[in-house]
């Protein structure tokens, strides 16, 4: 018995000293971050000196040179570029719109064309408008009532799901695949509901995935505005609409993955990767998606290397290409993985916005989500408190079939939604401290993961 007791004192001084030695290096951690760290300043950089960074553009190329540059000043010990094919498709010249209800005067509208959507031509296209306020609208309409018009998807989000995101993916299923599904009755054009809560002129643009089964027919987001006033012109009445767009896609160009890599200096086979992805919209200067992610995955390797960590396990910062329209920067990083038989014990993702940081999302087994929890009193000093189960990020998910354990970083999402996709996604919207203590809680959770494993 006392031998047990004296055991059982040993294994508890042992714990609680591991405890105690993980709180102060956190610490520490956290202050370099918040006191010295880069990443605010990288994003300065890739937001005013290089600017909107949509796949294929030649501001993607300068903006692969600048997080080159930016992982090297980090102190990696290597950093490359992963050669991927990526889609380029451009907006064109300027986008045009009008409402015109029966009877009454002429609406200009504030639209955007969506994301890989076709144009209209020179000469636009005017049709009468159809709402509709759900899926289960299209085949109950049928081909009689849709054919030779343009469908309205005014799918609102449900402002009561307080995670917004889940609101976004709800609602999206307009824009995602609203295009296609119109097509397949008979529809000349589509015009979608912007996805925010927020009452505004911004509209929002994002993909839009095509059937190869049907006709391709241009597609636009108008603003929450437009889409307040066409309800309640079309529950009046009948109202006609036209646009224009100049829209197309190009063949496929060479893009790049930009990856910064700290070897691990007792199991180096061992890889955790880290990041966001590089490629934005056009409309802004992508900001909060994904600058923020991309500069806080960089952030992770400044820190360590300033405070002399050495990470156990391989640690890389990814900034991925083309992740908004078609995942091939997600997809050739699995690819080369397999390639190589790369064995990627771990994944995080920042891939919801530079915002205050409040938790992390778990896609991984049960036993490794305990651990990971195990450490969530190392957190909470810092803001983060939530731990959940299931989602990540879109450009480390293909790693799944590596049975890599995935994570993302989930910030406060309320204002989000605001921005996302819109000409408000510029760097004076992300707020400097929010930002580092993000990568903060990041570099502590990528430090635990390489110093125990999972």
């Amino acid at each position: 018995m006392k031998k047990f007791l004296i055991l059982f004192s040993l294994i508890s001084i042992s714990i609680y000293g591991n405890a105690q030695s993980n709180e102060v290096t956190i610490k520490k951690i956290v202050d370099e971050t918040m006191t010295n760290g880069t990443c605010y300043s990288n994003l300065r950089i890739l937001c005013k000196q290089v600017g909107p960074r949509l796949s294929g553009s030649p501001q993607f190329i300068n903006a692969v040179r600048k997080v080159t540059d930016f992982m090297s000043d980090a102190g990696a010990d290597t950093v490359y570029l992963q050669p991927c094919m990526i889609p380029h498709w451009i907006r064109g010249g300027k986008e045009i719109g009008v409402l015109t209800p029966s009877g009454g005067s002429n609406h200009q509208m504030n639209l955007t064309a969506l994301g890989t959507s076709v144009g209209t031509g020179d000469v636009g296209i005017t049709g009468q408008v159809i709402e509709i306020n759900s899926m289960d609208d299209l085949p109950k309409l049928g081909t009689a009532g849709i054919s030779g018009k343009i469908l309205f998807f005014n799918f609102k989000m449900n402002p009561t799901y307080i995670n917004s995101f889940k609101a976004y993916g709800e609602s999206g299923v307009a824009r995602r695949a609203g295009p296609a599904q119109a097509s397949k009755y008979g529809a000349i054009g589509v015009m979608v509901r912007t996805l925010s809560n927020t009452l505004n002129d911004n509209p929002h643009t994002g993909t839009t995935r095509y059937s190869d089964s049907f006709p391709k027919i241009p597609a636009v987001a108008i603003s929450t505005n437009d889409a307040e006033y066409l309800s309640a012109a079309l529950a009046k009445g009948k109202v006609s609409a036209y646009f224009k767009t100049s829209c197309k896609t190009l063949p496929d160009v060479v893009g790049y993955n930009v990856i910064g890599e700290m070897r691990g200096s007792e199991l180096p086979n061992k890889i955790i990767t880290v990041g966001g992805h590089l490629d934005s919209w056009d409309l802004a200067e992508g900001a909060n998606d994904d600058g923020s992610g991309v500069v806080q995955g960089i952030e992770v390797l400044r820190t360590l290397k300033s405070l002399q960590i050495r990470p156990k396990r391989t640690i890389r910062a990814v900034a991925f290409a083309n992740e908004e329209i078609s995942g091939s920067g997600g997809k050739m990083y699995l690819e080369v993985a397999k390639q190589k038989h790369e064995d990627h014990l771990f994944a995080l993702e920042s891939d919801e916005g530079g915002f205050t940081p409040r938790g992390f999302s778990l896609d991984m087994t049960e036993e490794q989500q305990t651990k990971i929890k195990g450490w969530k009193a190392l957190f909470s000093p810092y803001g983060v408190y939530n731990f959940i189960a299931g989602g990540s990020g879109s450009d480390i998910d293909y790693l799944k079939e590596l049975h890599t354990a995935l994570c993302g970083l989930n910030p406060d999402t309320q204002r989000y939604f605001d921005i996302h996709h819109a000409r408000t996604d510029i760097f004076e919207n992300v707020s400097e401290r929010e930002l580092k203590l993000g990568a903060a809680n990041m570099t502590a959770l990528v430090w635990l993961v390489s110093e125990y494993g999972l």
